[in-house]
């Protein structure tokens, strides 16, 4: 029987929701204000929280706070219950840790999906570490003890579930840590003074995400968006900073990343500039092949090829047709398979 912990002052609304909970077999603790909340959930370590935001007290987002600092009580799924929906308290949360909302009033279906994909969530954890520890190995693999702080480090962080288009962090904000792509694509891009969006990084599983504002200490300069469901988990900027002070090895293998993300930059840039319009797509085509779990066959809207190769949405579609009618390409709705790379390579320009 998986424990579920609500933190609510409204009594009818904790009340309510507790027994919607106990009749689907859940086993429920309640706490009227965020102290008590953490009190229980210190004692109880439940398996789900579900935490009002505005409280006396301590609100929702002090208790979040204070169970984050918390090994015991760090990973355990936190569903956010609020009469609030702008999306500055959305971000507020996402950036804190939170796992999902449930916007009030909610009806049975909504709170008993919500937690029930929160819990499948949580099993797939360990799976999503192991993966990524793999590529771990690969980016300091004569690091010695640094990388093993690293592994810990990493096996300590939570996993964050986003969806498809939502925004893990935007142009503008202060950076909190540095980010890993667990599973799923995530891309960075900037908009122009016209509203036109432009792409700037891919970022697929095993990349880090966020290490040039991370180093320079600078807010972010570009917003970071799913391009499908993702899972990433954030090392915290403090925790990050006195791995790499402390071993130079793994130091220089994060500046070789930040190195390598500014040649793609400079790349795309010398394209936008130089490039004929066949010559951008078959690059664009081309680096979204390299991304790709399947190189041969992807998945991508046409907005989203106009964003990454700087282009109209209407001249994406020529192109394709023009490609697919060459025998370079196959196009079925959103999905293009490369038939022949050797001539996409060589295209002129």
């Amino acid at each position: 029987m998986k424990t579920i912990l609500i933190i609510e002052d409204n009594n009818d609304i904790r009340e309510s929701t507790a027994e919607i909970l106990e009749l689907s077999g859940f086993k429920v603790l309640q706490a009227a204000h965020g102290k008590i909340g953490v009190d229980v959930a210190i004692q109880q370590i439940p398996d789900l929280i579900l935490c009002d935001i505005m409280m006396p007290e301590l609100d929702g987002y002090g208790v979040l706070y204070m169970l984050s600092k918390n090994p015991a009580t760090y990973a355990i799924p936190f569903i956010f219950l609020t009469a609030k929906a702008e999306r500055v308290d959305f971000r507020k949360g996402m950036e804190m840790g939170a796992d999902d909302y449930l916007t009030k009033p909610f009806d049975d279906v909504e709170l008993l999906n919500a937690i029930e994909s929160r819990l499948s969530k949580q099993q797939k954890q360990e799976s999503y570490y192991s993966k990524t520890l793999s590529g771990l190995e690969k980016l300091a693999a004569n690091a010695g003890k640094g990388i093993e702080e690293l592994k810990a480090l990493i096996n300590s962080r939570k996993v964050r579930q986003i969806k498809k288009k939502q925004v893990l962090f935007y142009d503008g904000d202060d950076p909190q840590g540095l980010y890993i792509v667990l599973a799923g694509n995530v891309k960075t891009f900037k908009l122009a003074e016209d509203g036109r969006e432009l792409t700037t990084g891919l970022y697929k599983t095993d990349d880090f995400l966020g290490i040039n504002a991370l180093l320079l200490n600078e807010p972010f300069t570009e917003t970071a968006e799913a391009i499908e469901d993702s899972a990433v988990c954030m090392l915290g900027k403090d925790a990050i900073l006195d791995i790499l002070n402390r071993y130079p090895d793994v130091n220089q293998k994060f500046f070789k990343i930040l190195a390598n993300d500014i040649r793609e930059k400079e790349n795309q840039l010398m394209e936008l500039a130089y490039h004929s319009v066949r010559k951008r797509m078959a690059q664009t085509l081309l680096r979204l092949s390299k991304q790709s779990a399947t190189p041969a066959n992807f998945k991508i809207s046409r907005d989203e090829l106009a964003s990454l190769a700087g282009i109209a949405t209407e001249t994406v579609s020529r192109t394709l047709t023009d490609f697919k009618d060459e025998g370079l390409i196959e196009k079925k709705g959103s999905n293009i398979e490369i038939i022949d790379i050797t001539r996409l390579g060589k295209m002129k320009n």
